[in-house]
């Protein structure tokens, strides 16, 4: 008698997915798991670099079907719609219609798309960089502004930050602002901040702080004093949301809507659910929770496929150690900052600037779209098979 194989199904394949999914198939067998990738779109997506994209820089695609061929990772292009943990299923949709995948493990790496904070106007009339279709509509919306055309981005966070100053260094016969709630980069150390305002002005970034936009139109935006800035476009950077699917399939979820998740990634609620990347609520080693962030999905997805693994495999399970070292920041092509962090996550007093962190940062970018394009890079010659569900129960996590 044959036993069924175990079914992992991976929901999303962004920076979380995709290199989970990899190191899934890399270190487990195929011969008793099978593991399914459900992703909307067929490329993957460079989140990091989205706001090159909308400034009008070109950046090569890799389509997920090259990424995962000869790997034994299945991929289904198809949108999640539903989630029942129940009966261990998702419901999905694609071109061949609606549809159920069973699974036994669940690894939920959904992402995060813009918050609007129910901010009138904002989803009528504001783009974002949240997305590969959203980058490209801003490209397109900015390519029909003429010359002095008014752009706003808000937002004072590393988006805000990242996508002002390359719109602004990419597209300098356009008049980009930058409103901010309070100061742009005020977590960084004196000489970093210095370095940030000295690239705004270089790059003619008109930066409004302490200003909170009460209300996006279609040629300004409306401060909450009742100031209007002036903005043909304006690029909303205000935060990110999760969707909402795990909260209404009875997951428990934090007020943000992330999935509650162990030291693991564990979902507290469902034994058989992991959570990565912004979808996870997970404490970090400070004891603040993890921000939504690309940094996040790479700590996030390394202890969840670590924990997945050796729960299959009947290994204690390793506890991957949850804290950042630094914040890395572009300001355009040719300059960018990368401030050094300590356990507490407040800056020190070292940051790198200039040309050197513009270069630091090309290579992580790089690092990264070269892990994803070999997500099965190192395959040893034997994988881990799964051990006996009942050789399973006693697996104790590691302090």
């Amino acid at each position: 008698m044959t036993l069924r194989k175990h079914r992992i199904v991976v929901l999303g394949a962004g920076y979380a997915g995709a290199f989970a999914a990899g190191n899934l198939a890399r270190r487990l067998s195929p011969a008793d798991t099978e593991i399914t990738v459900v992703n909307a779109a067929p490329d993957f997506v460079e989140r990091m670099r989205l706001h090159q994209v909308a400034a009008g820089q070109d950046i090569a695609r890799r389509k997920l079907a090259d990424v995962f061929a000869g790997t034994g990772v299945r991929l289904r292009l198809a949108r999640v719609t539903g989630l029942d943990p129940e009966r261990r299923t998702v419901a999905v949709s694609g071109e061949d219609g609606p549809g159920e995948l069973p699974y036994d493990t669940l690894l939920y790496a959904l992402g995060s798309s813009a918050a609007h904070h129910d901010v009138p106007g904002v989803a009528e009339y504001a783009f974002d960089v949240t997305g590969l279709d959203a980058a490209l509509r801003l490209r397109e919306r900015l390519d029909g502004l003429d010359e002095g055309g008014s752009v706003l981005v808000v937002g004072e966070g590393l988006t805000g930050i990242e996508t002002a100053t390359e719109l602004a260094e990419s597209r300098p016969g356009l008049s980009v602002a930058l409103a901010a709630r309070g100061e742009p980069g005020s977590w960084l150390s004196p000489r970093a901040r210095r370095h940030l305002r000295e690239a705004f002005d270089r790059l003619g970034v008109t930066v409004h702080e302490h200003t909170a936009v009460a209300a996006v139109e279609p040629t300004r935006a409306i401060t909450a004093d009742g100031t209007a800035l002036p903005a043909e476009v304006t690029v909303w950077s205000a935060g990110f949301a999760v969707h909402p699917i795990a909260a209404a399939a009875g997951l428990e979820v934090a007020a943000t809507g992330q999935i509650v998740v162990d030291r693991s990634m564990r979902s507290v609620s469902h034994p058989d659910v992991y959570a990565a990347g912004d979808c996870a609520y997970a404490i970090g080693e400070n004891g603040l929770p993890l921000p939504m962030s690309c940094a996040s999905a790479g700590l996030t997805n390394m202890q969840a496929t670590a924990a997945i693994i050796a729960r299959l495999t009947g290994d204690e399970v390793p506890s991957t150690e949850l804290k950042y070292f630094g914040n890395h920041i572009s300001l355009g092509r040719r300059d960018a900052i990368f401030q050094m962090v300590g356990g507490d996550v407040r800056s020190k007093s070292w940051y790198l600037g200039g040309r050197a962190a513009a270069r630091l940062k090309s290579g992580i970018l790089k690092g990264a779209e070269w892990g994803i394009a070999h997500p099965t890079f190192g395959l040893p010659t034997r994988r881990r098979r799964p051990a006996p569900a009942s050789d399973r129960a006693a697996v104790r996590v590691a302090a």
